[in-house]
């Protein structure tokens, strides 16, 4: 096994009455006066907004707000929140939503003791050496950041989106109930569990072998989502699943099974232009290329889809062909993308045929231009990206 480090400080409070713990984790953490972010009007209309602010009043901690947070999180309504948190004498920021709002939390929080851009970040051109404080109250289990230290923005101009990892903004705490994901529509749903699918294989897909406790719980973990994403399709009010998915969602970008060498990752840096380009949901995105780069780079390490496909996918292993099981594991897994309604390929994601042009201008911004690699399973240079980026138009 090899030298690691991890390091989880997020205080999670789970289950169906954990909003009412929010005025008191915001005072044990600190916070006077709050920012609550949020996304669109379901959150009013859940009733959870009224909630969340209704614990603050009542327990005397002002509050303002800020709505309008999409997805793929824009960097103008960072530089909003930055400026609004400033102005108020913001010292807190509750973030009620998914993994955008908690990425949008992040950024500004990053940005409001920062006297430049907060976009320096993204760009690695210095690094913050602070960030607000910041609760999550998740709404939507996919991204994982409410457990995580990344932080993923859209730059409108270019329509670049990066991302950035630093413990400095790993949520203080997250409060989850279940109940809080049952109207999500089947879409939302699905590209959730995807997500958390795709943050587990990321991880999975290192050079390091020798992490067989890990390896089983990242394997556990991937069967528990395929059961029970379609349990919670079929009966969207299934508190039993919903809380599995929901806090499969954690575990899966916590980095507890990525306790190994590092994860690759290509497939998300792929997946992001996608993003960017069409402003695609991220877990379909993830879905419309995976395949293709699984395809690509299978032979790095057959081994490791042979696990995939037996111990996941339910594949029989043909000990004769190891080559045969391991591409028959990525079939399976395009099957069961395509059985909760995720595409797996381009055309499916964007409803029409990718251009060359397109595809050229992906790669490039995915490399910056040449000057970068991405991924660590096999190390693919721009030219590698165009062949996947091909492979997935479909």
């Amino acid at each position: 096994m090899k030298d690691f480090s991890f390091y989880a400080p997020t205080e999670v409070v789970f289950g169906a009455k954990s909003e009412e713990k929010i005025a008191e984790l915001v005072r044990h953490h600190g916070g006077t006066k709050v920012l609550v972010h949020y996304g669109g009007e379901s959150a009013r209309r859940s009733g959870l907004l009224d909630k969340v602010c209704g614990q603050l009043t009542a327990a005397g901690i002002e509050h303002v707000l800020l709505g309008g947070v999409v997805p793929n999180p824009r960097l103008s309504k960072v530089h909003e929140g930055i400026d609004l948190c400033r102005r108020e004498g913001i010292d807190f920021i509750v973030a009620v939503g998914g993994g955008s709002v908690i990425d949008s939390a992040k950024a500004i929080g990053y940005g409001v003791g920062y006297d430049g851009d907060v976009w320096d970040f993204y760009l690695r051109r210095t690094v913050p050496q602070s960030c607000m404080p910041i609760g999550a109250v998740l709404t939507i289990p996919a991204a994982g950041s409410e457990m995580s230290d990344s932080s993923v923005i859209t730059n409108e101009d270019g329509n670049i989106k990066l991302g950035y990892t630093s413990n400095l903004c790993r949520c203080k705490f997250a409060v989850m109930n279940p109940e809080r994901t049952y109207t999500l529509p089947p879409y939302q749903t699905a590209a959730g569990v995807t997500d958390i699918i795709m943050h587990t294989l990321e991880r999975y897909f290192s050079k390091d072998d020798d992490m067989t406790l890990v390896d089983s719980m990242a394997e556990a973990l991937m069967r528990t989502m395929k059961d029970s994403v379609f349990a919670v399709l079929d009966n969207p009010h299934d508190y039993r699943n919903r809380a599995q998915i929901m806090w499969a969602g954690s575990l899966a970008h916590n980095d507890i099974t990525g306790s190994r060498a590092a994860g690759d990752w290509a497939t998300h840096q792929l997946g992001h232009e996608l993003s960017a380009m069409f402003d695609a949901t991220h877990g379909a995105s993830l879905a419309a290329v995976w395949a293709s780069w699984a395809r690509y780079v299978y032979k790095e390490n057959v081994s490791r889809f042979v696990r995939l496909a037996v111990n996941v996918m339910g594949v029989d292993n043909d000990y004769t062909s190891p080559e045969a099981t391991a591409l028959a594991g990525i079939a399976a897994m395009e099957r069961f993308f395509r059985a909760i309604g995720m595409p797996v390929s381009i055309k499916e994601l964007i409803v029409r045929d990718v251009t060359d042009g397109e595809i050229d201008e992906m790669a490039r911004k995915c490399s910056c231009g040449g000057t970068v690699t991405k991924g660590t399973f096999k190390v693919l240079h721009r030219d590698d990206m165009v062949a996947i980026y091909r492979m997935a138009r479909g």
